[in-house]
Parts: C-alpha cells; structure tokens; sequence
C-alpha cells in the first residue's frame, strides 16, 4: 500500500499474533497490544476469543477491498471528486449488507440468491463508480493504475471469516475472502435481524449486525500482555503536555468525516463524538475550523478530536434511531458518554520532537478491519485497573465489578515533514519502530497524540443460550459487524498564538505541562 508498507513490526509482533490463536482455544494465550507503537500486520492467525455457542453462529457479511488505500496518488484538483465517489462505494455497500440481513429467507431457499441479487449488480455498481473515479484521475492529468478495476468485485464471509471473528481451530479460514457456494450460512430473519436463526436478546435488536458472544472476553482471564516502551535515548523528549477538552457533554454529534469524505453528508455511516473544535461537518474548511471556537480549556486548542460513540444495546429509541448514522446504518441503543477524556501529548524516546504542522490531519485504526485485515487496525480496549496489564484488540472487555471500560488511542507520531494529509490519509504519517522508537527515514517525529476515555458500562453478561445481556458496541459501518478491532480516532490540529510550538517545546524540555 504505497509507503504505508513503512509500518514494521518486530518479532514480537508475530509471537503475539500466533499467541491469540491460544486464547481462543482457551490456553490463556496473549493479546498483541503494543499501545506505544502500533498498527498490526495481517496474518493467517485467527484474531480469536472467547469461544461460546453464539460464536458458532454463521453471521454473513460483505467483504469488499478498500478502494481508497489503493489511491495513494491523486492530484489536489480531484481529490474532492474522488472523496465523493469514494463515500459512493461506503454507501453501495452498506445498501447491499442491509439487503443482505433482510433478505436470509430468501438465502435458504435460493442457494444462488446472494450472488445474483446482491453481490454481483454490487460489483456492477462499484465497477461504474472506480470507473469515475479514473476520469476525476486522468481529467486534471493525474495517472490511474489500471488494476484499480479489479477491486470492483466483493466476496462474502461468514461471522468466522472476518478478521475479528472467533474461530475454534486456530486458523483465520476467509480463504481469501472467497464466497462459500454462493450462499449465506445463517438462521431466518426475524425482524430484519438474525443470530444463526436465533434472535439475540436484550441487545437493541442488533442480532445479526454484532455484537456477539464471541465479540466480549473477560479481562480477568487474560494474561498480561502490555508489552514494556522502548528504552529511551540521551536525545529522548520527555514532556508531555495534556490539553482539557470535555467529554462531548453538550452531545455534539454527526455522521460525516470532513478527512476522508468532504462535502459528503454522512461520509462516515455512523455517529462521532467531537471535542475540541465545535464546527466540524463534512462542509467545514481550513478556514472554518479557525472560527469554530473549542470545548478545550486552552482557547488557542481548536483541533477536531473525534471518535465514534459506544451504544449500549438495551433497546433504547435513541435520537438518531431513524437517522442516517444511526438506525439507518443499523447503529441502534442508547449513546453513552465518556465519563473521562484524558487527552495527551508525548514525546520521541529517540529524539526530539518537531511542532505539528497546521491542519495536520491523522487517522489511526482502521473502520473497515474487520474486512480489510489488521495491517491498520489499533484498537486499545482495557478497564480500570487493568490498563498497564492487558490491553486488547478485537474484543470488548468484561470488566470486573467496579471497573469501567477504557478505551486507549496512540496516534502514529512520524511525519513525513512535507504534506498535512495524503490521498489514501495514512502515507504522510507513519508509527515509530516499535522496538527503539526511531522513525521511517525521511520522517520526522512529532508530538504523538495519545486519548483515553473512561465509560461506565453495565456488565455484559453471556447467557446459557448464547446470547449477550447488557451488549455494548461501537458505531461502524454496518458490513463490519460492530467488532471491536473496527475502533478509530481521527484528528486535525488546529491552533493558534503559537501553541504548536509551546507543546513541542514543553516536551523537548521534558516538562508536564498542561
């Protein structure tokens, strides 16, 4: 993926994969959850867990390769026109994934119903949209790799086959994303939603769309797996500087994603919070966020932190539950806030850090993993208590009584010293090497953004018939089936009276400012 392929991983990354095959089959085995430096690998191991009767059930999704990490070249001149077809193929996909879950009497009885009905006028549709995409491309002289094209055809899988899904035999078995015979494996609709012909109880009506069983592990029965921060250099910045920004408590909310689908109402299919900078839209501009004002302490902070919200799926008619985003994009439950919002700079244990660049845009973790594999995955899920022992990556924790969920982000902290944002918004950052914190050649260390958001959530409780009392999820795009390695955060940094420059300095002067 261009010079995404910069993002190495040390051989313990591999152990640590090979590791969580062991917990799924319940060896107690570790977790990968470097959160100092991490995006993962894609591997033939699968992401396992928690193996129970509703991990059995064979829940059928869409898998479709992702356009946009393939376009790592496309001139400024048609990169709206690009981001717009772009949320056209997120949309054709989510019309056929929702005609997927409604449509599961029509499977049984028709073996050839999936592949004539959905998936391939889908690959007819995303044939015309790429094809778009290449004149936008080539009409301001820009160059179009031709085996783009190919990307127009999408498989299937069953709940076992994507990334995150549970497997009892150790292997990841999506075959390369192959159809199995055409068909969906799964028990009848019922209301629109189905759990291996089982309707899920007590989980806002999801079903189907996830959570499952599998998705939730208990945080006491995993070993410690928190692997130690690189040892620091004489060059080491040392600082850190914490910005306060709110928990979102006034529910600023919305579906778009101004970085990867501008000018596109509901870019993202599903709902964000927003700290920080208080008018960020699909339409906001440069100019927009210098005038947005900010829910931080510190007025000359108006970067745009945002995240996609948790819902605790107990049935609740939320506000957006016939909304885009919400409902329509099969986000369903009651929104729940943070209770904490810790938001923090650190420093390079290699070097000094330069100031981030004015509207510098960063997206970690993947919304489409569970389908496009781990390589940009980096979701960090913990409860209190445990956060410095277990971190992990495709599940949701059960915490024990008295803790609370954490979610923890670590932003890639290597900047490329030249562009704020690239074509496919991953190129012009880049992680450390995970095991000396050096950046790629050619890249540039930068304050690393890290978050950590406290929610208190009721205990899920897996039940003997295999369903999930008291499910919590995050919002995704519903082909993903709200798995938890699906986890992002996103970014823009944007401040004035030479506050860049004062958090890169506080660091580099290895002081804890605030």
């Amino acid at each position: 993926m261009g010079r995404n392929t910069r993002k190495r991983r040390t051989p313990l990354a591999t152990k640590a994969i090979a590791a969580s095959a062991a917990l799924a089959l319940g060896g107690g085995g570790l977790i990968w959850a470097n959160f100092y430096a991490s995006a993962h690998e894609s591997n033939n191991q699968t992401w396992g867990g928690n193996q129970t009767k509703a991990a059995t059930a064979q829940v059928a999704t869409i898998s479709c390769p992702d356009v946009g990490q393939k376009l790592t070249n496309v001139p400024w001149r048609a990169r709206q026109g690009v981001a717009t077809e772009l949320s056209n193929l997120d949309k054709q996909i989510t019309e056929a994934y929702t005609r997927l879950a409604s449509t599961r009497d029509a499977q049984t009885k028709d073996p050839s119903f999936v592949q004539n009905a959905i998936v391939g006028p889908l690959k007819e549709k995303r044939a015309a949209t790429i094809d778009r995409i290449r004149i936008d491309i080539q009409r301001v002289g820009g160059s179009f790799d031709n085996a783009i094209k190919q990307l127009a055809a999408c498989t299937t899988q069953t709940a076992d086959q994507t990334t995150a899904g549970g497997n009892s035999d150790g292997q990841q078995q999506n075959n390369g994303g192959q159809q199995q015979g055409g068909q969906q494996q799964g028990g009848q609709q019922q209301g629109g939603q189905q759990q291996g012909g089982q309707q899920q109880g007590n989980n806002g009506g999801q079903g189907g769309d996830g959570p499952s069983a599998a998705d939730f592990v208990d945080i006491t029965k995993v070993a410690p797996n928190v692997l130690s921060k690189p040892n620091k250099t004489p060059n080491a910045s040392t600082g850190t500087f914490t910005t306060r920004c709110g928990v979102n408590a006034n529910q600023n909310h919305n579906s778009d994603n101004v970085i990867v689908a501008p000018g596109v109402t509901n870019g993202a299919h599903h709902v964000h919070d927003y700290v920080g900078n208080q008018k960020v839209n699909a339409f906001s501009s440069n100019q927009t966020f210098l005038q947005g004002g900010s829910s931080c302490q510190n007025r000359n902070d108006l970067s745009a932190y945002y995240w996609p919200v948790i819902r605790e799926q107990d049935g609740t008619q939320e506000k957006d539950a016939n909304a885009d985003g919400g409902g329509k994009d099969l986000n369903v439950g009651k929104i729940l806030v943070a209770q904490q919002a810790q938001i923090k700079y650190v420093g390079s244990p290699a070097s000094k850090v330069v100031a981030m660049p004015q509207f510098l845009r960063i997206i970690t973790g993947d919304a489409k993993a569970a389908t496009n594999g781990t390589a940009n995955a980096n979701a960090h899920w913990s409860c209190t208590g445990f956060e410095n022992r277990v971190q992990l990556t495709d599940k949701y924790p059960i915490c024990p009584t008295g803790s609370k969920v954490v979610r923890t982000f670590a932003f890639q902290s290597c900047w490329d010293g030249q562009n704020i944002d690239s074509a496919n918004h991953r190129t012009h950052v880049a992680f450390a090497d995970p095991g000396s914190g050096v950046c790629p050649n050619g890249f540039k260390a930068i304050p690393q953004l890290t978050m950590r958001l406290v929610y208190n959530v009721p205990q899920p409780v897996v039940q003997a018939d295999g369903t999930v009392k008291n499910a919590y999820a995050v919002d995704g795009f519903p082909e993903q089936l709200h798995k938890a390695i699906t986890d992002h955060d996103d970014f823009i940094s944007v401040t004035t009276g030479g506050l860049a420059n004062k958090i890169a300095d506080c660091i580099n002067r290895g002081q804890n400012c605030a």
